[in-house]
């Protein structure tokens, strides 16, 4: 066993602050941790599939006495190293699908509209980030078009919606009249290109649903991106099969926002270590079954290395995919403003663009600059953090925030859940 570095998590049974190690026991990295009342725990957060220590470079180690109150005392402190890219504002806990994995956990009353536009003045006062409107199932509330003009109006350059569709296929007036009031892109939960999977996911049929959402967020000039939660046995094999079924799609369909799942909320129970699909699992399989290099998947620049994963390319007429990134070692963070506007460009379409640009006719430079802004793709990864393998040194570093009772917190730690919770 040779210890990696040193850091800080949480016992996942009592979420007290604890002292952890990452080490390295054959090809797995693990994290290892002990409680004074709970014992000493372990899980795998990478399995060797990938260089570990060359993709976290430039990632800052815990100094002595940092990260100790983290995240207990949290509400974006000053020991926080990142700024909020995207802020996650929660519109209700209502849904229409009682999935099997789902990070809202309930117990929420839903706040008014007026309620609504007074998180988003304390939300702005963080800059202009890009706010997600998400729940449960946002699109449940009918009035979701005046808050999404009350934020543009704000000054506010993207507003996105997460949703799992269903309201968004069956009412065409509901979708235009977001499109209308300024939303930017939608982030559709999408889990396979089989049935079977929504099935043991979401609890019902849906690949038909999601199709049609897919198709009038088109007509109305919406872009889409692809959101698979990935669970070892139900999906993990579908991951290449979602990306040609988005790229397919393009320009409505800007890309694939893949999340290997994270234990918490409405799943506290910790798994068997063996269920656990890592983020270098994932960068295997784009290889193995989508053909995507290594070279061109880089970590993120803005949230901790081993939390995301990003690669843009352009969709050529025949429907491959041209890579646009090229990994380097050196990683030199990035702001959140810079981040925002990189995933925000990317996911909002063209539609001006796209009636220009439809061919391969890339020799000129200015011509391929307009495919890439008009038929531009990007495989992102998210790997959240739950109660076991939460690692204050990736914490500290997120730029994704969710805004919880007059503050803005980390996403993890908003959302963290302890075992048997």
């Amino acid at each position: 066993m040779k210890i990696i570095r040193k850091t800080r998590s949480l016992c996942p049974q009592c979420l007290r602050g604890v002292e952890a190690v990452l080490v390295a026991e054959e090809e797995n990295i693990k994290l290892k941790k002990s409680c004074p009342n709970h014992g000493e725990f372990s899980v795998t957060v990478w399995r060797g599939l990938s260089d570990f220590e060359l993709w976290r470079t430039g990632a800052a180690e815990l100094k002595e006495n940092e990260g100790i109150l983290c995240p207990k005392n949290c509400g974006i402190c000053a020991e926080h190293i990142q700024g909020s890219c995207c802020v996650l504002l929660e519109v209700t806990r209502r849904c229409n699908l009682n999935c099997s994995f789902c990070f809202a956990a309930g117990g929420m009353a839903e706040p008014s509209l007026e309620e609504l536009k007074t998180a988003v003045d304390t939300i702005l006062g963080a800059g202009k980030p890009l706010i997600q409107l998400s729940g449960g199932e946002p699109s449940l509330r009918s009035d979701l078009p005046e808050l999404i003009r009350y934020i543009r109006g704000k000054g506010v350059d993207y507003v996105q919606l997460n949703s799992n569709g269903l309201r968004l296929a069956g009412d065409e007036e509901y979708v235009k009249s977001l499109a209308e009031a300024g939303l930017s892109f939608v982030f559709l939960q999408f889990d396979g290109v089989s049935d079977d999977i929504y099935e043991k996911l979401r609890g019902k049929a849906l690949l038909e649903t999601k199709k049609k959402a897919i198709e009038l967020c088109g007509k109305y000039g919406l872009g889409v991106t692809l959101v698979p939660t990935l669970v070892k046995g139900v999906n993990e094999h579908q991951v290449g099969d979602i990306i040609r079924f988005g790229a397919a799609l393009s320009p409505v369909v800007r890309g694939v926002h893949f999340q290997p799942v994270s234990y918490f909320g409405r799943y506290p129970e910790s798994p068997d270590d063996g269920e656990r699909y890592t983020l270098d699992e994932l960068i295997y399989a784009l290889g193995v079954q989508a053909g995507i290099k290594e070279e061109n998947i880089a970590p993120s620049r803005c949230d901790h290395p081993s939390c995301g994963a990003h690669a843009s390319f352009v969709v050529m007429k025949n429907g491959a995919l041209m890579p646009l990134t090229f990994r380097r070692n050196a990683q030199k963070m990035s702001s959140a403003s810079q981040n925002r506007e990189y995933i925000g460009s990317r996911w909002a379409r063209d539609t001006e663009k796209e009636q220009s640009h439809r061919g391969d006719d890339l020799n000129d430079m200015d011509a391929f600059v307009e495919r890439v802004k008009s038929h531009g793709f990007t495989v992102t990864a998210m790997a959240f953090q739950d109660a076991m393998n939460i690692d204050i040194e990736r914490l500290r570093r997120c730029s994704l925030h969710v805004y919880s009772e007059g503050k803005l917190k980390p996403f993890c730690a908003a959302y963290l859940t302890g075992i048997g919770e």
